[in-house]
């Protein structure tokens, strides 16, 4: 187990679903850490390079060691700080869990890339295109994998490191979908073919941990500005 008192930073950026994946995963489990912003929209300082060259967030200095990767920055503090989130991996009950985990990680993954191709679609029959393969997707990966959910993934009645790798994505789908920036039937389209996936993210997304970084407005405000650029340079 981690130390009590190790010094945590974290370099991030509130508008990054990635970084608030970390976000997520600390609020849960109670750390202090200090946090560093860094800013996106400019070309990454010497010294944040020096931190992490592929100039991403997030980045996390555990006691002057980096880590880097959202999803192994997530995966370590879950291991280092043992909770709810995941089990040890030490016993086969627990390597079984984690082992879910990852394959529900996995197969969100294909939601979470049909998300973003709605920034480059243009017409109307390539946002078609987009929301039946995000809502195919939900349906045929994910939807078999919550089953179980009360409400959380595998039964937990607690957030656990599935709703960590995913719920910043989560967040973003049912809002960006209810201003209109996605597709308006989406949210309907979901709810009749994946039913479990749909009450599974409307839990997700308003929970206090997801939710407190997230400033609704500019996450729209910044994904519509996105969206307009990406299209007109396509």
């Amino acid at each position: 187990m981690a130390s009590p008192d190790a010094k945590i930073i974290l370099y991030t950026n509130h508008r990054c679903p990635w970084a608030h994946r970390v976000h997520i995963a600390l609020e849960e489990l109670k750390i202090p850490f200090e946090e560093v912003i860094i800013d996106l929209d400019t070309p990454r300082t010497p010294e944040y390079l020096k931190i992490n060259p592929r100039g991403l967030v997030p980045a996390l200095s555990y006691n002057g060691e980096i880590i880097i990767e959202s999803a192994i920055v997530s995966q370590f503090l879950a291991d280092a700080y043992p909770s709810h989130l995941a089990p040890p991996s030490g016993t086969p009950s627990g390597a079984l869990r984690r082992a879910r985990i990852a394959l529900f990680a996995d197969a969100f993954s294909k939601v979470q890339s049909a998300i973003f191709q709605f920034n480059r679609a243009r017409t109307d029959e390539e946002i078609a295109s987009v929301e039946e393969a995000l809502v195919t997707s939900a349906a045929k990966e994910v939807e078999p994998l919550l089953s179980d959910a009360k409400p959380f993934f595998g039964g937990s009645d607690k957030l656990t490191l599935a709703e960590v790798l995913t719920g910043s994505f989560v967040i973003r789908l049912l809002s960006l979908s209810r201003a209109g920036v996605l597709p308006s039937g989406l949210l309907l389209s979901l709810a009749e073919k994946a039913p479990s996936f749909s009450k599974w993210a409307q839990t997700v997304a308003v929970h206090p941990s997801v939710t407190s970084i997230y400033d609704e407005d500019k996450i729209i405000q910044a994904t519509k500005a996105r969206i307009a650029k990406l299209r007109a340079a396509a």
